[in-house]
């Protein structure tokens, strides 16, 4: 489990984990979450479920910075990302 913090108008790369789920708890702010062809909009005390195999990503569309929990889940825990696009992680706080 991590707490996350992404700066307002920040994003991470696009990721993809072939070992791990992953959960989302926005804690305070809104997220906007890319997952496989979806696109969420995730608020304060809601949450998002990130299959394996799913490509996804996070970004902040607010104002305030941006926080929630990440709760991982699954065979493999470590930080490697296995597929990844373009980096824009200048605002990201793990």
């Amino acid at each position: 489990m991590k707490r996350i913090v992404v700066k307002p108008g920040a994003k991470t790369s696009t990721q993809i984990h072939y070992h791990r789920s992953e959960h989302w708890v926005v804690v305070e702010g809104i997220a906007k979450v890319t997952r496989g062809d979806e696109i969420l909009q995730i608020h304060e005390n809601e949450s998002v479920y990130l299959p394996m195999g799913i490509k996804h990503r996070i970004e902040n569309p607010g104002e305030i910075p941006l926080h929630l929990i990440e709760v991982q889940s699954g065979s493999y825990l470590g930080e490697v990302i296995l597929c990844a696009s373009k980096m824009n992680m200048g605002g990201l706080t793990l």
